[in-house]
């Protein structure tokens, strides 16, 4: 299909209004990060980096940012074993039920984070009577990741296929040992893709933690806390930039192995 050169103009434009629109508020906040004045008047009448030093030696932003990775890396850890051997089993094999149970695991990423935090703070502390804290935010982060990895390993294994692996076990190969040296290498990249997106899925959630937090606070939830407190506001715009410098790497990394994997098919082939 040829597009006309009216449409690729108008198609560049609006894909420049929609970047301007999404990346300048947080151009601003980092800019802000470094603005001298307190109530952030704009434009800046000069700059310091007060704030990041202050920021560096916040505890209360230091402890909360230790939880968070504490709880990312371990629900990234659950997902990733969850979602693959969910992936594996509703792939591979045929079983009645297999598309309902596939829909149950994709649901709650898909219903609002306000219906599952509410129905998870519920079933805690009503039905199984648990504190609310640690433990409850990395099975609540957990719930909603395995989706990320799920995803991810199931559209490798469909795009690469079974034939590797019955070859290897035509070939004496037992299941471990084909999982081992074929499946294993052939959705490395896919796990790596979707543990990297669930890690930053979880390290940035607060609509669901704050209903399964109890007195834990991540580090969402403290920048929520302090943005509207005068003495905090700055040192929070440095954490909210920085926050947005690291996205960018794991974002990235992910992007490059969806990409890389896309060449997958056709080198197999």
């Amino acid at each position: 299909m040829t597009i006309s050169r009216g449409t690729k103009i108008f198609l560049a434009v609006c894909t420049v209004l929609a970047l301007i629109v999404v990346y300048t508020p947080l151009a601003i906040v980092v800019i802000n990060s470094f603005n001298t004045s307190k109530t952030f008047a704009w434009p800046p009448a000069g700059f310091t980096t007060e704030w990041w030093q202050a920021a560096w030696h916040s505890v209360g932003a230091r402890d909360a940012l230790v939880l968070s990775l504490k709880i990312a890396a371990i629900a990234t850890v659950i997902s990733l074993t969850l979602g693959t051997m969910a992936a594996l089993a509703l792939q591979r094999y045929k079983f009645f039920g297999r598309d309902s149970v596939s829909l149950l695991i994709i649901l709650p990423i898909a219903l609002p984070g306000v219906v599952t935090g509410i129905a998870l703070q519920n079933a805690f502390t009503t039905m199984l009577g648990i504190n609310l804290g640690f433990a409850t935010i990395v099975i609540a982060h957990a719930t909603f990741c395995i989706v990320t990895v799920f995803n991810n390993v199931i559209a490798r294994l469909r795009r690469v296929g079974g034939n590797l692996e019955e070859a290897s076990m035509d070939l004496g190969a037992g299941t471990f040992t084909t999982f081992r040296r074929v499946t294993f290498p052939m959705m490395r990249s896919a796990l790596l893709a979707g543990g990297l997106l669930a890690f930053a899925l979880s390290f940035d959630e607060i609509i669901v933690t704050t209903f399964t937090a109890g007195n834990g606070q991540t580090l969402p939830i403290w920048i929520l806390d302090n943005m509207f407190r005068p003495n905090q506001a700055p040192i929070v715009n440095v954490v909210a930039a920085a926050l947005i410098v690291l996205s960018i790497l794991p974002i990235w990394i992910a992007q490059k192995l969806s990409a890389d994997d896309e060449a997958l098919p056709s080198a197999a082939g």
